[in-house]
């Protein structure tokens, strides 16, 4: 199964250039369908043009981001040019404590197809 994903340019980048190896989401109703194996095709926002796709190698649920911080290194989810607290300040942007606790995260693995 293909799923579609948007990503801020920044982000896009780091995946694309293999710096980012770590899809950092929701566990809501969306991501639950996703499953190893399967493919993501990311979109480069903002206006959609540009897209690459690559395949789930593995699955990492955790209750919160800051939890999934404390276990995996900074360079599997962004780049380390970005702090810790640079990403987790970014992600709660999109993602409320309040969600997080709702849903949980998930970290999706995936390597460039």
């Amino acid at each position: 199964m293909n799923h579609e994903m948007k990503l801020q340019p920044t982000h896009y980048y780091f995946m694309l250039n293999g710096t980012k190896r770590i899809e950092i989401r929701l566990y809501d109703e969306k991501r639950q369908k996703i499953k190893i194996g399967d493919t993501v095709t990311f979109y480069k926002e903002p206006d959609l043009q540009e897209s690459f796709q690559t395949r789930v190698v593995g699955l990492l649920r955790y209750s919160t981001f800051e939890e999934m911080f404390q276990d995996l290194d900074i360079s599997l989810l962004a780049d380390t040019s970005v702090s810790r607290e640079e990403l987790m300040k970014d992600l709660e942007k999109y993602y409320t404590k309040e969600k997080q606790e709702q849903y949980g995260v998930l970290g999706i693995r995936i390597e460039l197809l």
